[in-house]
């Protein structure tokens, strides 16, 4: 996992983490961190994790601070997001909190928007960069992937399964 000298994902990770936990807020890492803990070898980009619909807000102001982009929605045909979220700057790390109330991907593979489901009650724990996270299990972050089927994804898809 390369990232830039100037940033520390294990402080980020560790701060994000450890709001949530303060506040009782269940959450679930995926995206690259999540491919990473399962065997990728790819660069970290960033933190992406998601939340309970209704405990967006309070994550938003817990971490409102360390704001660099406001929550909102945010169509992202390009990488094939559709959803609300906020990015936060910590040590210099992009960790964005997505609320999965609406959220939509593009499946490369039906040519067409899909609902993206989050269950916040089946993750895989694993411990990483000093802390440890609930993932996105297995098979549904290599089904998320699939879907997206960025060169990225499929990347981390075949070094994950």
């Amino acid at each position: 996992m390369n990232i830039d000298q100037q940033q520390n994902p294990s402080e980020a990770l560790q701060w994000i983490v450890s709001l949530l936990n303060e506040h009782r807020i269940p959450f679930l890492i995926c995206g690259g961190l999540a491919a990473i803990a399962y065997g990728s070898k790819r660069d970290l980009n960033d933190i992406d994790l998601f939340v309970p619909g209704k405990l967006f807000k309070k994550v938003v102001l817990l971490g409102s601070e360390h704001i660099r982009k406001p929550p909102q929605r945010y169509c992202e045909a390009i990488e094939g997001w559709d959803l609300e979220y906020v990015q936060f700057i910590y040590c210099g790390v992009k960790i964005e909190v997505g609320n999965p109330n609406g959220a939509k991907i593009f499946d490369q593979n039906n040519d067409k928007w899909t609902s993206l489901e989050m269950d916040f009650l089946a993750t895989e724990s694993r411990y990483l960069l000093g802390t440890e996270i609930p993932l996105m299990n297995r098979a549904a972050l290599i089904e998320y992937k699939r879907k997206l089927g960025r060169p990225v994804d499929l990347l981390d898809i075949a070094s994950i399964r």
